[in-house]
This record gives structure tokens, sequence and C-alpha cells, in this order.
């Protein structure tokens, strides 16, 4: 199979290919609002129709929540299956965007041309450099390299709720012999990345409850318990003095970095003076001993998100609130139990109670983290296509994010993911001002046009 008339076709087809994007785009595919599932409907028909037209045997499937879209196209070759979300982030703020979230259009930039508008990047631009990778490949050769299933989610950015029971319910239709997830970014500028281990989550709401009603703090301050003076005390233990986390059992299925994994980072050159400064920073916060990779890529992480009790508005008022709340999280690694960390949290809160106090906990997710096995000979002929077309080569790369779809698919469909995406830190992906380099793109569809030719051989 000739990959360079595929190549040849991707740089003349792009304009048409940009167009197609962002017709996709047009549509606002927001699926926490029910007020757009006839948006999210929209999308779904749409890529439908879009696979359809290039061969696919391809139908929306609905679920109690948005359709899934699933299409089906090759006959030889390894089976890949491809997973990428159409849904994408409310847009709110509003007044902090420079145009209509959803009436895209190609912007001139310092730094060269963008696609701006919502799901730029996250995910539709990522989703399509796939899509037309194939659209390429078909026109070129009359058939695809390999056996594909496409796989769309429209509840990735709503908490996924329809994803574990399709799963299970179309197992034999989705295993495949790997899994290919375009929604994670480039390692640098020039430097593509295949992520092999991405962090869990567990997310916990804690609220403390002292008084039956708010206190004025000079009639009862001093012998009435104070919520947030206990929920600090909790926080404040929830890390010792060298940034480890005291949870009981939480390091229990935390592995060493490997040294061979170690070495490659080390030479992938991670400036961490100019990735904190980026933020008004200068000192990484972690545990002692452990590098700045390691410490979001491979270890394990409890941070409060937010914190509210009392009272917060403009002024003062000598209150000692009834109730105070926080939110927590914890990043996991290696093969961390994310509900029996939530029970030993939990434990340890109760723990730490005084009298008169009660405590109300409300869980927001619990996905363990996933780690691909890189012997899998398909890993090393990815990372090697890949290196053929950006400046720098690719690298096996942690994520300090969670993609709990990945994990789904190695406990449900028995296989490994791998997770490559041509994102970029700046691309503001759930922010006002959404963005997709239009070198990333296209760079992006060439990049797939190689691996599946390097996959397929």
């Amino acid at each position: 199979m000739t990959l360079d008339a595929v190549l040849s076709r991707i740089d003349a087809d792009l304009p048409h290919a940009l167009d197609r994007l962002m017709a996709l785009m047009h549509i606002p595919s927001i699926s926490t609002d029910p007020a757009h599932a006839a948006d999210c409907a929209a999308a779904a028909d749409w890529l439908a129709e879009d696979l359809r037209a290039i061969g696919f045997d391809a139908r929306p499937c609905p679920t109690p929540g948005h359709p899934m879209v699933l299409g089906k196209g090759g006959e030889t070759g390894p089976h890949l299956l491809f997973y990428g979300h159409y849904d994408v982030q409310p847009v709110d703020p509003l007044d902090l965007w420079h145009r209509n979230p959803f009436e895209p259009a190609i912007e001139d930039t310092p730094r060269g041309r963008v696609i701006r508008g919502r799901g730029a990047s996250d995910d539709k631009g990522q989703l399509m450099t796939f899509v037309e990778a194939c659209r390429v490949w078909k026109a070129v050769h009359g058939s695809l390299p390999a056996r594909i299933t496409m796989f769309f989610e429209g509840e990735e950015e709503s908490g996924s709720p329809s994803l574990v029971p399709f799963l299970e319910q179309n197992a034999d239709a989705l295993t495949a012999d790997i899994a290919l997830i375009c929604d994670t970014g480039l390692f640098a500028e020039g430097t593509p990345g295949i992520v092999t281990m991405l962090r869990g989550l567990v997310g916990e709401e804690v609220t403390i409850t002292g008084p039956a009603k708010d206190l004025h703090s000079g009639m009862y301050g001093g012998a009435a318990m104070n919520p947030i003076r206990v929920l600090a005390r909790i926080i404040a233990a929830l890390h010792d003095a060298d940034g480890r986390v005291t949870v009981p059992g939480f390091y229990d299925g935390v592995p060493e970095l490997p040294a061979e994994v170690a070495r490659q980072w080390q030479g992938l050159g991670f400036d961490a003076g100019a990735f904190l400064g980026e933020v008004g920073l200068s000192h990484p916060a972690g545990e002692k001993g452990r590098t700045p990779l390691e410490m979001i890529w491979s270890r394990p992480t409890c941070e409060v998100n937010g914190i509210s009790g009392g009272y917060a508005g403009s002024g003062f008022k000598t209150v000692l609130p009834a109730r105070a709340s926080a939110k927590i999280s914890f990043r996991l690694v290696g093969q961390q139990d994310p509900l029996a960390i939530r029970e030993s949290f939990r434990a340890m809160v109760r723990a730490m109670l005084p009298p008169d106090c009660t405590v109300e906990f409300h869980g927001h997710g619990a996905s363990p983290a996933a780690q691909m096995s890189i012997a899998d000979p398909a890993f090393e002929k990815a990372r090697t296509a890949l290196s053929a077309e950006w400046p720098n080569p690719a690298a096996f790369i942690g994520s300090g994010g969670s993609i709990p779809v990945a994990g789904h698919f190695k406990e449900i469909l028995g296989m490994d993911s791998m997770l490559i995406g041509f994102a970029r830190d700046d691309d503001a992906i759930h922010a006002p001002n959404e963005k997709y380099d239009v070198a990333s793109f296209h760079k992006g569809i060439r990049s797939w046009a190689r691996i599946l030719a390097a996959l397929a051989a």
C-alpha cells in the first residue's frame, strides 16, 4: 500500500477537511444540558451519515442518555477500535468568548492559523483527524488498510452514565485487537506522545454539620463547635510534612516507576521551572524525593478542589456557620482500589469528628488507574510512525489526568488502548475561546494515516 499517495491527498484535501470539521462544530452538542438533547442527537446523526459516505456501516445507537455512534468498515488486517466523543462542554461564561462558540472560523494568530470554537480540540477536531485519515485512505486505495470499528460517545463531558452498560451489552461488536483513543495532547511543541498510563480518580464532597443554625460568634463563639474549624483540621491532616497522603492504606497498590521508564522520562528534557513558571509558581509541592514528572504522571495525589461555609460575601459578618463543605479529589495510580480509598477516607473523617458534629458524604465518581503494556508490538510500530511525521521522536508518556474509558476498555473488553492526541496545552479546551491549531489538525490526519499503514503492515 502506497503511503505517499495518501499523504499527498491529505495535503490537497485539507480545506475540505476543515469545512467538514466546522460543520460538525456548528452543532451545539452540550451533553450536560437537557436543553441540548436534540443537538446531541443531531451530532450523532451527522457523524453516522459522514461515516456512511466513506463506506462504513454506521448508525446512532440509542441509550438512556445521548446516542452512541457505531461504524464498521474494512475487511482485512488487524481489528482496530477507534474512540472519540462528539459532546462538548458548556460555553459559560459566554461574554468571555470573542465570537459565537458555535460559529467556528479559521483565525490568524501570532502562532499560526487556528480553528476557533467549542469542540475544536476537545474532541471534535481530534475525532475528525482519524475519520479524515480513513476517508483519504479509502479514496486513494478503494479500501481501508484494517478492519475498523468507529465508536463515538455523546456523554463524555457529563460523566458517561451510559458508557459501561453500553460496553457490556455490545462487547462482541466492540472488542478488537487494540483501541485507539484521540483525546490527549502533544508532550511538547513538535513532540508527540503515546500515553501508556492514566491516573484514576475518586471525587468526594464532605459536609460537616454542627449547630442547628448559623450562630452569632460573639454569643456562641468558644462554647459552640465551629464546623469550619473541624473541616480545616481534617484537611490539614490529609498530608504529612513530606507531602505524602495520610489516608490509611492509601499507598497500597502503588508501584515504583520502572528504571527503564524513568530513564526515558529523564530524556524528555522536561523543564519543571518553565512548567510551573507558566502559572506563576516556582517550587514543586508534591512528595519529597520525587521528580515533577513522577508527581504528575506516576504518583497518587489528594487535592482540595473547593471549600465553602459561613459568610464569604463583601464586607464582614461574624457568623458561626452551621455547615462547612469541601470537595476533595484523589488521583490514583497502579492497582489502587478507588472504592477502598473512598471508604478509608470516610472512616478517617468520621474518626476525627468531635461531639456535636455529623458528616455527610457525596461521591463524585470512582475509577481506577489504567496502565498499558507496551510489550505489544503495535505500540512501537505506532511510535515509529508518529516519529516519522513530527520534528521530534515520539515518546511513551504518562498523563496526570483521567480518561476512564481506557480503563473500561481493559476491564470490560479485555484490551489495551493506545492514547494518541494532538492537542496543545494552550487550546483552552474547557474554557472560553477554545481553539485547535490548523497545523495540529493537519499533522494529526497525516499521523493517523502513517499509523494505519504501520499497524496494517
